[in-house]
């Protein structure tokens, strides 16, 4: 918690003092109050107690440690890609993925003064490399952070008349600082989307008021021999099992075998999702379910 700057302190506290009195309605967020992480709890879950975390490891360790119910935590972003580490930490968490969540992001500038010429602005990494373009066209330099609404504490604090942060607007409220301009981030279809995770596996049942089929996740090494990756591909091919999303990652300080992240469409238990699943095993060093739950948005459309 000392991590946090010092004006965010006191509501970081007071949040998890009260999540502490019913820890299973808690839902432990990466960042300060205010920040995107945060809306993304309250938009999925508005009854629930949200839990301030400094750190991605500190949020899931708040759901091991039993004192959140759940984590929220995003894993990409639709104009800035994977966010970073994330495929290295939700395997390693030993936690499953129960849902996800999707919501458009919006960024402000914010300074101290609405009259002063920003030179800087301070905020996590995916949101500056979702407003490249507009801080490039203003010759303003970003500055990294562990995150949005701890930029904006941060730049509040300091005495820096020419920092600005890039946060929700929410955080200009929490922390005094002036909007300097709305919604800056380089396309209008900025989307996030986040995985909630729990201790317990779910079990959702197929269907549902939507109609929305169910998504599996999982993590793979592939042996490191000739055409494996697209041996092991097949099984999806032949059993018609829709892939919906392919990354790959090295781990270990290795560039011998690739790991890689996927979302399927169906669950084990489905036959055809067995039969690809085996036949994966097959051409895999290991490979790891996540977990099943259901689409928050169907895939291959905008709605």
């Amino acid at each position: 918690m000392d991590s946090f700057p010092k004006n965010a302190l006191g509501m970081v506290n007071k949040m998890a003092e009260t999540a502490a009195e019913a820890p299973d309605k808690a839902i432990a967020f990466q960042g300060a109050p205010g920040a995107n992480s945060h809306l993304a709890a309250m938009e999925y879950a508005p009854d629930c107690l949200p839990l301030p975390c400094f750190s991605f490891e500190d949020a899931l360790d708040a759901v091991k440690q039993g004192k959140a119910g759940s984590a929220i935590i995003p894993i990409e972003n639709s104009l800035h890609g994977r966010v970073a580490d994330i495929h290295f930490l939700l395997p390693e968490s030993g936690l499953h993925i129960v849902a996800e969540h999707f919501m458009r992001i919006r960024h402000c500038l914010m300074a101290k003064s609405v009259d002063a010429e920003i030179r800087t602005a301070m905020s996590h990494p995916q949101a500056l490399g979702q407003c490249r373009h507009y801080l490039r066209a203003r010759n303003i330099i970003p500055v990294a952070y562990a995150d949005t609404a701890a930029a904006a504490a941060y730049v509040a604090q300091s005495d820096d008349p020419h920092a600005a942060a890039i946060a929700p607007a929410l955080s200009a409220q929490i922390y005094g600082l002036q909007p300097i301009a709305e919604a800056i981030e380089d396309e209008d279809h900025n989307m996030t989307r986040f995985v909630i995770l729990a201790a317990q596996a779910s079990a959702p049942a197929a269907g549902g008021p939507d109609n929305l089929p169910l998504m599996t996740t999982l993590v793979f090494e592939v042996k490191n021999i000739p055409a494996a990756l697209y041996k092991a591909m097949g099984g999806f091919a032949t059993n018609g099992v829709n892939m919906t999303k392919l990354e790959s990652y090295q781990e270990g300080g290795s560039f011998a075998a690739s790991k890689f992240y996927a979302d399927i469409e169906g669950a084990p238990g489905d036959p055809p999702v067995d039969r690809a699943l085996a036949e994966l095993e097959f051409h895999c060093n290991e490979v790891r379910l996540l977990g099943t739950y259901r689409q928050a948005r169907r895939r291959g459309t905008d709605a």
